[in-house]
């Protein structure tokens, strides 16, 4: 049974950087892209950024481009979200998230991710 699991999360001051890892464990592990999404209390979860496995083709929401990266170590099978110049409303539990699947948009969506990890916690003070 394939597992994700977020590290890094934490407490941060407005400007301040963190770094979130996702480690991905088990066996017949198959996946397109692995993505980070984000829920902040009493919104929905949304998107934040996804990477592909093979070519490494990356996206990113508007409102973290140029502040996250996005990037992939396929040799320990960890995905890592860098997020600099953090804003309190960068606020909230951080997912990471795997897919099999691709199609327009579709990165962009959580229901075309079929196993997601507990959630870390970020939380950028003013």
């Amino acid at each position: 049974q394939v597992q994700l699991v977020e590290s890094g999360g934490g407490l941060v001051q407005a400007g301040g950087s963190l770094r979130l890892s996702c480690v991905v464990s088990g066996r017949a592990f198959s996946s397109y892209a692995m993505g980070w999404f984000r829920q902040a209390p009493g919104k929905e979860r949304e998107f934040v950024a996804t990477i592909t496995w093979r070519d490494v083709r990356t996206y990113y929401a508007d409102s973290v481009k140029g502040r996250f990266t996005i990037s992939r170590d396929n040799a320990k099978n960890t995905v890592y979200l860098q997020m600099n110049s953090l804003k309190p409303e960068d606020t909230g539990v951080y997912y990471c998230a795997n897919t099999r699947v691709w199609y327009t948009g579709s990165y962009r969506r959580d229901q075309a991710y079929d196993t997601w990890g507990q959630g870390t916690q970020v939380t950028v003070s003013s």
